[in-house]
């Protein structure tokens, strides 16, 4: 992923400057002009320059002629993924984001990034890990290596892929070590918010210590799960069913080996020869409404199934998303081994 920064040039720069910018760009071919504040003021291509030296104009001229003065850009505070969803459909590559003052603050490309969700994601990342030790005696969980990346590098990476730049990850055992780790990898146009919790507040207590979001929608997923869910495709479906929140779940098949009856006043009335019964399995990741958080009691132990729990109780809309992807909760020893062999067959 390129530094959004290679395809910012300021306002009066020459020609000549910027088609050095833009062969250094290559396939990623396009730079937005900005002015001393970074903001916005247009866009710039190859055959723009292309065009105005076909008419002899001297490359040593200021690119300002030459600008395209209306840029498609995102908003950030105020866009939707059907707005995403359009600008890809467009053909639209390269997208600069801005921010209220159209100031550029990040920029998509659509080469490296699957989508820009409008969500704020949550990473807790303050268990023990016991069930790993020794392991974890000296080493968080989220930062054992599966491969040659740390589990939460996988996280952290998979969110990016779908456009996420604005995180929060919920710390406690051995956290000052997570918050360094990931606080070298921050890349531009990315905001990280390092979420203490001084005692264990469950699977989404932590989520009550953040003052604010800055998106309307907020994922939370478990620190120890290796995924290559579609984080769009589970976005939209929240959005289809109007949900309030949404768990992301695992099926789980149980095979019964002989013939079940089933009865009414001892009566049989069928049976079914050796059947598959499907039940479906929570698997850490949630997607729901940030006010949906208002719910969640300040610095308290709090899990996630009891915000289930508070929503089924209340009536809101409460649904599964079933994972057809890779999922595995490395939570045992037996699943550590796992994920090294998995590794080299998943796509992430």
């Amino acid at each position: 992923m390129r530094n959004f920064r290679e395809h910012l040039i300021l306002r009066g720069s020459s020609l000549k400057q910027a088609l050095k910018q833009l062969d250094v760009l290559a396939l990623d071919a396009i730079v937005f002009v900005v002015d001393d504040d970074n903001t916005l003021i247009g866009s710039l291509t190859d055959g723009d320059i292309r065009r105005g030296i076909l008419k002899g104009v001297s490359t040593d001229e200021a690119i300002d002629k030459f600008i395209q003065k209306s840029p498609k850009f995102l908003t950030k505070s105020d866009y939707t993924l059907s707005d995403v969803i359009a600008m890809r459909q467009g053909n639209f590559k390269i997208v600069p984001v801005v921010n209220e003052k159209r100031q550029v603050v990040n920029v998509i490309n659509f080469r490296f990034q699957h989508s820009y969700l409008p969500m704020d994601a949550l990473i807790m990342a303050g268990g023990r890990g016991s069930r790993l030790k020794p392991l974890t005696d000296t080493v968080p969980k989220p930062l054992l290596k599966v491969g040659d990346k740390s589990i939460i590098d996988y996280n952290i990476d998979r969110l990016r892929s779908f456009g996420i730049d604005d995180f929060h990850i919920s710390v406690r055992y051995l956290g000052d070590q997570i918050e360094a780790h990931c606080s070298k990898s921050i890349r531009p146009g990315e905001s990280f918010n390092f979420v203490w919790e001084n005692e264990p507040l469950g699977t989404i207590g932590g989520a009550s210590k953040i003052e604010s979001f800055n998106h309307d929608y907020v994922l939370i997923t478990n620190s120890d799960i290796l995924t290559n869910l579609d984080y769009e495709d589970f976005f939209l479906d929240f959005i289809n069913q109007d949900a309030d929140m949404s768990v992301a779940s695992i099926p789980y098949e149980v095979n019964v080996p002989y013939a079940v009856i089933e009865t009414s006043n001892n009566h049989v009335i069928s049976f079914k020869e050796k059947p598959t019964y499907t039940y479906y399995s929570n698997g850490g990741i949630y997607l729901l409404k940030k006010e949906i958080l208002d719910r969640v009691p300040k610095n308290e132990f709090y899990n996630a199934t009891d915000l289930m729990e508070n929503l089924i109780r209340d009536q809101k809309r409460l649904i599964s998303y079933p994972i057809r992807k890779y999922w595995l909760d490395v939570g045992k020893h037996e699943d550590f081994d796992k994920a090294q062999i998995d590794i080299k067959h998943i796509k992430f």
